[in-house]
């Protein structure tokens, strides 16, 4: 798989403070030191939609924010995301669709109208799902305090672990190819050369 000429897309997604951001950057330098050309980003993207996502999150709400969260999704997708696939580089992401599915759940939109407005777009070759006991979520989002406001309802990090776990199994029976791993006991650096050595095992098989 990583000596694709159209590059590959491999998104990162797990519940808040699993090491989603850490694990993204240390698996693009694994890559780029064996010399694949990488470019990373994130959701919300740094386009004109994703600055707009950013600044409502924590006033608008619901099937609204939902909306403009995908929104942002196919313009990433058109604008970054695929044109640097078309060019051979793999593109790790922060955050996809997995974080759609959990987040706006507890923003208490419908996941069939989640899965419904992101029907269209892209799946990627990888999408690795971060696990962790709920115990030790909870523990890093008391260290880093709450990211927005749906991580400062009560029990969130349990709610949010629960919903991660019920997506993956929605992704696997929706034909994503998706790669668990639980973080609880697990160095980044471990991380990136697991997910690393799933990319090559599908490359030789």
């Amino acid at each position: 798989m990583l000596s694709s000429e159209r590059g590959l897309f491999i998104s990162v997604d797990g519940p808040y403070g699993v090491g989603k951001t850490s694990t993204v950057h240390t698996l693009a330098r694994l890559l780029s030191a064996e010399g694949h050309e990488v470019h990373t980003t994130a959701e919300p993207s740094e386009g004109p939609i994703g600055a707009l996502a950013r600044e409502l999150t924590e006033t608008v709400t619901g099937t609204a924010l939902a909306c403009l969260y995908a929104a942002d999704r196919y313009h990433h997708l058109k604008e970054e995301i695929l044109p640097n696939v078309d060019a051979g580089r793999v593109v790790i992401t922060d955050r996809y669709i997995p974080f759609a599915l959990v987040m706006q759940q507890l923003d208490g939109v419908d996941p069939d109208f989640i899965w419904r407005i992101n029907a269209k777009a892209t799946k990627p070759n990888l999408a690795v799902i971060l696990d962790a006991t709920p115990v030790v979520v909870g523990q890093r989002l008391t260290e880093r305090g709450p990211h927005n406001r749906l991580q400062k309802l009560p029990s969130s990090s349990r709610i949010e672990w629960h919903h991660y776990r019920d997506v993956t199994r929605q992704l696997i029976n929706a034909g994503w190819t998706v790669q668990q791993i639980d973080c609880s006991h697990t160095t980044v650096s471990q991380v990136a050369r697991m997910v690393r050595d799933r990319l090559a095992e599908a490359e030789s098989a």
